[in-house]
């Protein structure tokens, strides 16, 4: 299974309000170590899901709940392709905050992204194409 095509299946997880969380959510913390007990769903959870996806697919992950963590993972790319990663910034270009996803499409203004905690779900989101840091090429683990 591609990266692509694992993200896609989770599309419409979603986070539940309240205090209950939604389990697969969780799940993207587990798989990378994190304590489920100091976890709520309501957590940041963007670099959760991609590591999520892509250590379950066998391919390089930050292991960081830090979006920007993406930005020493993989091959800097500048014409992305279907699944590749972007990594944008939040607040402003020299915070420390951001966003990362998958990469679906572009207009001329937009880049179009596969994420979680985008509407507090998995979903596909379009962003402003002058938030973007980069766009990040993963090769799986034992290829070129």
């Amino acid at each position: 299974m591609s990266l692509i095509q694992k993200a896609l299946s989770q599309y419409g997880v979603r986070e539940i309000a309240g205090k209950v969380a939604n389990p697969q959510i969780i799940r993207y913390f587990e798989i990378l170590g994190y304590d489920r007990s100091k976890l709520q769903d309501e957590t940041a959870w963007c670099s959760a899901f991609v590591n999520w996806v892509a250590k379950t697919q066998n391919y390089p992950y930050s292991g960081k709940l830090n979006a920007r963590s993406w930005l020493n993972i993989g091959e800097s790319t500048a014409i992305p392709a279907l699944g590749d990663l972007v990594i944008l910034w939040r607040e402003s270009p020299s915070s420390w905050k951001g966003h990362v996803g998958f990469f679906i499409k572009q207009t001329k203004r937009y880049v179009y992204v596969l994420g979680g905690n985008q509407n507090n779900s998995v979903c596909i989101k379009a962003y402003p194409k002058n938030r973007i840091l980069d766009y990040k090429k993963l090769y799986k683990n034992g290829e070129d």
